[in-house]
C-alpha cells in the first residue's frame, strides 16, 4: 500500500522539498514541533527504518547529516535534534528538529502552524543552506 510519503516521491502530493537524491528525499514536516523541522526518507518505500539494508540506511544516515547542517546553518540553534518514531506513516522516516531547548523535541506538545508563506521561506532557507554545504564557493 502507498503511503503519503511515497505519493510525495511520486509528485502526486505536493510537498516543501529541501534536498533530493536517487535514493532519498527531505522535506518539511507540515505539522513541525520548531521551525525548521524537516523529514528525511528513502525514497524506497520501507516502513521499519532497521528493515532498510546496511548500504541504503547508511546512505539516508549520510543525506540526514548534510541535511541537518544545512538546518543548523539556516537556523542558528544548539544542536538539531534526530528522532526516529516511525508511528505515524508507515514508512520509514527521520526527524530533524532545530533544539534549542529538550522540549523542542516533545511529540506531545501541539504543532505548529505555518502559512505556506512561511514553510516556502523555510524550505528555500534551509535548501540555499544545504547548496552552501554541497557546492561551496
Amino acid at each position: 500500500m502507498s503511503t503519503i510519503f511515497s505519493k510525495i516521491v511520486a509528485g502526486e502530493i505536493p510537498a516543501y522539498k529541501v534536498a533530493e537524491s536517487n535514493d532519498y528525499l527531505a522535506f518539511l514536516d507540515v505539522n513541525p514541533l520548531t521551525e525548521g523541522h524537516v523529514l528525511v526518507i528513502p525514497k524506497k518505500e520501507t516502513d521499519y527504518i532497521f528493515d532498510i539494508n546496511d548500504d541504503e540506511y547508511m546512505g539516508m544516515w549520510v543525506f540526514a547529516k548534510i541535511v541537518a547542517q544545512g538546518i543548523k546553518q539556516a537556523f542558528p540553534c544548539k544542536k538539531v535534534g534526530v528522532a526516529v518514531v516511525g508511528l505515524e506513516v508507515a514508512h520509514a522516516h527521520i526527524h530533524l528538529i532545530p533544539l534549542n531547548h529538550v522540549n523542542d523535541m516533545n511529540f506531545e506538545k501541539p504543532k505548529l502552524t505555518l502559512s505556506e508563506e512561511t514553510m516556502t521561506t523555510i524550505a528555500d532557507t534551509i535548501r540555499d543552506a544545504i547548496s552552501t554545504i554541497t557546492n561551496p564557493a
